[in-house]
């Protein structure tokens, strides 16, 4: 897969799966925007990029502010011109006892995770809608199953899924496509501590990269590959279709 020429704004793209995505997209020639609130790590991965001689710029973006989402993508624009994919990375996982958690606490977990979605995607727009692009978010497959105290978590990511397919109908006419990603376990560092019994919860047989999920967006995106929109893919290594019974 070629994307020279192309630009691709991923978030929450300074460490783990989304700088995975950023890197993977550069490699394969993508203009690479990396868009976190973590300063240090972000710069850090642009250099990473840049090292390789491949086109990458880290921009400091809160993604529950509509004012920094134009930031962003104003910035992109400038910087390498037609804006082609978005990738909606960005996300916390916030684990809180249900009859604790404040409205508060609800709130960031939401707009962090649900709401950037909504702001990004309305943005993305203004610069896809005469040439077409691809949309891919990020979900989980907690949006499908739980433990206890993911209330926020879970209704998130679950809403990822159903603003997926409604912005792919909306978003028709325009050619840009919308699909979702849900990852299982995915082991962000120190995936050589893991045990034997990890691996085998997967048919798979092993936990999962984000490489793997890297691998997942460059297959949407592909411009060959434009007969699948609206569509959520559970990567998972097999994870939630294998029964386990405790003896």
């Amino acid at each position: 897969m070629d994307f020279t020429g192309k630009t691709a704004i991923i978030t929450g793209a300074a460490s783990g799966i989304g700088k995975a995505i950023a890197i993977m997209f550069a490699d394969h020639g993508a203009n690479v925007v990396i868009a976190d609130i973590e300063e240090e790590k972000g710069f850090e991965t642009e250099e990473e990029i840049k090292r390789k001689k491949k086109n990458a710029i880290f921009i400091k973006t809160d993604v529950k502010n509509e004012a920094s989402i134009k930031q962003l993508f104003q910035t992109a624009a400038k910087t390498f011109g037609q804006i082609d994919i978005l990738v909606n990375n960005a996300g916390i996982s916030k684990f809180l006892p249900f009859m604790e958690m404040t409205s508060e606490q609800w709130d960031e977990v939401i707009d962090t995770n649900l709401k950037s979605v909504f702001l990004s995607s309305k943005e993305a727009v203004q610069y896809m809608k005469e040439d077409g692009g691809r949309i891919i978010n990020i979900s989980s497959t907690r949006a499908f199953m739980s433990e206890p105290n993911t209330e926020a978590y879970s209704a998130s990511k679950g809403g990822i899924i159903a603003l997926t397919h409604a912005l792919a109908r909306t978003l028709s006419p325009n050619r840009i496509f919308v699909n979702s990603i849900s990852p299982g376990w995915i082991q962000t560092e120190n995936y050589d501590s893991l045990k034997e019994i990890d691996h085998k919860q997967h048919l798979s047989n092993r936990v999962g990269k984000p490489e793997d999920v890297a691998r997942c967006c460059l297959f949407l995106c592909d411009p060959k590959n434009d007969f699948i929109t609206a569509e959520n893919i559970i990567l998972d290594g097999g994870m939630t279709r294998k029964m386990i019974y405790e003896e």
